[in-house]
């Protein structure tokens, strides 16, 4: 219940820059990893948006993928 306030709270769609702020990365970096990685985005004329909900799913999508690799190659990371 407190994932979906908290979505309610965030716009819809977000700028690269605003995607750029958010994972800490640079605006390059975000059309690096759109047109390289599958970031999803909308076009809406020449503007270019992505929805919170893709960018959250994105990247969970690669959270999971990390830690499948991780296993399959042995490696565990421990919490100190």
């Amino acid at each position: 219940m407190e994932q979906r306030n908290e979505l309610a709270s965030q716009p819809l769609l977000l700028t690269i820059p605003q995607v750029a702020t958010k994972l800490g990365l640079s605006r390059a970096m975000v059309y690096n990893l759109i047109n390289r990685e599958g970031l999803p985005v909308i076009h809406l004329g020449r503007a270019v948006r992505v929805s919170t909900a893709s960018l959250q799913k994105w990247v969970e999508e690669r959270e999971e993928s990390a830690r499948l690799a991780q296993e399959e190659h042995g490696f565990f990371l421990v919490a100190r």
